[in-house]
């Protein structure tokens, strides 16, 4: 299981208290005797003291990239040649930060171990890469691919509205 720390709260629709994880991902923390014992959610005091505490990711484990992230950078298009030598080895992306992997043409081998994923990445369909899960990818020799960043929206960023209309901030 992929743990994340709790780094903020929010109030869903109903009222109930979600955990916001370094990942993006958001979290039931609801207090609901006797199935759930956590009465530390009801105070402020309860939750800030939670912070920092990591709790079980589902949504990383399934390679989720959450709803609400943006693109915020693209790679250049590689080859099986000119890709960095590095992402060949393990490596992972940092806290927060996820990416899309998007084959042009070819295939690319896509490992992460911690998740049981050794999977062919095909034009038509994308892989996704969790952040902090070491991986590696292999390219065949007529791979073409890129990368996309994502990262949790600032105050700044289109919304998706705006995006589909194809207004941008400056």
């Amino acid at each position: 299981m992929i743990r994340r720390p709790i780094i903020g709260y929010r109030l869903d629709a109903t009222g109930h208290w979600t955990a916001l994880l370094s990942c993006g991902h958001l979290q039931h923390v609801r207090h609901d005797p006797p199935l759930v014992d956590r009465p530390w959610v009801l105070s402020a005091e309860g939750r800030n003291e939670r912070l920092g505490q990591p709790l079980d990711c589902v949504r990383c484990e399934r390679m989720e990239l959450p709803g609400h992230y943006v693109p915020h950078r693209r790679t250049r298009e590689w080859t099986a040649e000119s890709m960095p030598p590095a992402l060949r080895e393990d490596h992972a992306t940092g806290a927060g930060t996820w990416a899309r992997i998007v084959v042009r043409e070819g295939t690319l081998r896509y490992r992460a171990s911690r998740l049981g994923v050794d999977a062919l990445v095909r034009p038509e369909r994308d892989g996704v890469i969790v952040p902090e899960v070491g991986h590696s990818v292999e390219p065949s020799s007529d791979a073409r691919f890129f990368l996309v960043f994502y990262r949790a929206p600032s105050n700044s960023d289109p919304t998706p509205a705006d995006r589909r209309r194809g207004l941008s901030t400056p």
